[in-house]
């Protein structure tokens, strides 16, 4: 179970013009300015729930997910994630959740997966015989076994997406944030990474967050919808209700295609 209530979040951020005089000026009167990456966000995820996390560049999905993973503390309210709060407890909580950056590694870039592998093992002090049977089935799942002896560095990008949430699951987490898990991916390895993250939410009630700007990916795993935008939750419904908010917002009748939608959206609620 996730709760978050009235989670604010704000950074300072340090800005000068360009040129050395102004770069020497600002090594003694730099100026900065706050900017509120979080505004009051509230909502709950029950288990086993699979929800979109949308938003346009900037609207505060990643510092959502940076303060439910315990990275980041808030400036004010209450976040509760399993029973714990993420920031204080972190060592028990990373236990319990995965994530997944698109843009990000968590494997090492000059060895083999299957080393990255290990060294997660021992990480998260997993047990041999789960670790063995979790990999076994991951890697039949996720097609990995003609990579597992390569080294990173040497994958394309799906295939090291695609071990990238294996290594996000060897612990079997019961949370599992995926963060544009299919960006830059072929049509192909975007159905296989889609079908496993379904399969994973069937079988083992594993709870997900998505955080995508590929609406195919939000219509094809989850039900329910969370927008957010200028640090705001602006939403918080079925994919129909983002079809009707759209359609309400200039009277026409609900377009099918999302992509729209959320252009649509994203206009009418002035959050671009």
């Amino acid at each position: 179970m996730i709760t978050m209530e009235g989670i604010c979040k704000s950074y300072r951020i340090a800005k000068r013009n360009a040129g050395l005089a102004e770069a020497c000026k600002s090594l003694f009167h730099r100026k900065t300015e706050t900017i509120k990456a979080l505004s009051d966000i509230s909502f709950t995820i029950a288990d086993g729930e699979m929800v979109g996390y949308i938003g346009p560049n900037g609207a505060g999905k990643s510092s959502t997910i940076k303060i439910l993973s315990g990275i980041l503390t808030p400036d004010s309210g209450s976040c509760i994630v399993n029973g714990r709060i993420p920031w204080k407890d972190r060592i028990a909580h990373v236990r319990e959740i995965g994530v997944v950056f698109g843009q990000r590694s968590q494997l090492w870039w000059d060895v083999p997966v299957i080393d990255s592998f290990e060294l997660i093992k021992e990480i998260y002090s997993i047990k041999t015989h789960n670790y063995q049977h979790n990999l076994e089935e991951l890697t039949e799942l996720l097609a990995l076994k003609e990579l597992l002896k390569t080294p990173v560095r040497q994958l394309s990008l799906g295939q090291r997406m695609r071990c990238e949430i294996a290594a996000s699951l060897l612990h079997d987490p019961s949370l599992l944030f995926l963060d544009e898990p299919t960006i830059g991916l072929d049509a192909v390895s975007k159905l296989a990474v889609r079908d496993f993250i379904k399969k994973r939410n069937e079988e083992h009630g594993t709870t997900v967050i998505l955080t995508t700007h590929d609406m195919q990916d939000i219509a094809a795993l989850t039900n329910r919808v969370i927008l957010i935008g200028k640090g705001r939750l602006l939403l918080d419904g079925t994919l129909e209700s983002l079809r009707q908010q759209a359609a309400d917002l200039d009277g026409e009748d609900s377009v099918e295609e999302l992509d729209w939608i959320v252009a649509k959206l994203y206009r009418g609620l002035d959050i671009l």
